[in-house]
């Protein structure tokens, strides 16, 4: 932990070497992308967008090879390790494992730890405190993934694992950013089938929450199960609403019209096409 202000940030360095959650990897990262990480987190947090933040990035001199392209083609590079900071890297994937492998009470655990750390408006003492976490992530990741989309910004592997719960931007890999308007931009060269394309960050951001939720479920009453399941019905709204509302910030179009939300979409296929 680090802290500045009052405030706590964890600190994580990224390509330092091997984890016990590095699976077959090597726990190293190359410099190409430690920089690509350091500038884009940086340029995300002043462009307004939850994200973690680069703090260092020193070049090692230790050799690591990577197939950049997954072509077959493995080459050396020069390695490189960033620190990086965040409120909190816990994930969805941090909740999803221990649910899949019946660890029950530490779930609980976690997750109260989680909700006294960094949901302060949630009552530790509250039975719903769980049902009310859940729904501050749903709104605050539908409201991410409309800031992601506002300026073009594609993560390029959007699973579980890559899902902050407090709803910032992490774990910058193949990420990118659309040079025009493109539903179908991939920003990711392993991605043949276009799962992460652009298009789909809000469906994908839907998919999360729903593992979430079933994540969550074991530590729900029939009631709250039923609520959650109405409070995750509820995200395309939040995100569309959001989204319409940034894109009509975007355009200086003020008040409303019922004409607003057909306008940003003609001028989105207008863009498509030129």
């Amino acid at each position: 932990y680090f802290c500045r202000h009052g405030e706590r940030w964890e600190l994580q360095l990224k390509g330092s070497g091997k984890t016990p959650y590095s699976r077959n990897g090597d726990g190293r990262a190359v410099l190409r992308s430690s920089v690509r990480e350091f500038l884009c987190s940086e340029a995300m947090h002043y462009l307004g967008i939850p994200t973690s933040r680069a703090a260092s990035l020193v070049v090692s001199d230790d050799d690591v090879w990577r197939d950049q392209f997954y072509n077959g083609n493995v080459k050396k590079e020069r390695g490189a390790i960033v620190l990086r900071l965040a409120k909190s890297w816990f994930r969805i994937g941090s909740l999803e494992i221990l649910a899949h492998s019946g660890e029950l009470d530490l779930l609980r655990k976690l997750l109260d730890f989680i909700i006294q750390e960094h949901f302060p408006s949630i009552a530790m003492n509250d039975s719903n405190r769980y049902l009310e976490f859940f729904s501050t992530v749903v709104s605050e990741t539908a409201n991410l993934i409309s800031l992601w989309m506002s300026v073009g910004f594609a993560h390029g592997v959007c699973n579980t694992d890559n899902f902050s719960l407090l709803s910032i931007t992490i774990d910058y890999g193949p990420f990118g950013f659309m040079d025009s308007y493109d539903p179908n931009f991939v920003p990711n060269t392993s991605d043949d089938e276009g799962r992460y394309k652009i298009g789909n960050q809000a469906s994908v951001g839907l998919f999360n929450l729903s593992k979430l939720l079933q994540a969550l479920k074991p530590l729900l009453d029939p009631r709250q199960k039923q609520l959650a399941s109405q409070i995750l019905e509820g995200y395309g709204e939040h995100y569309y609403s959001r989204f319409t509302e940034l894109f009509k910030s975007k355009l200086g179009l003020l008040g409303e019209h019922e004409n607003d939300n057909y306008l940003i979409a003609f001028l989105l296929k207008v863009s498509l096409l030129c």
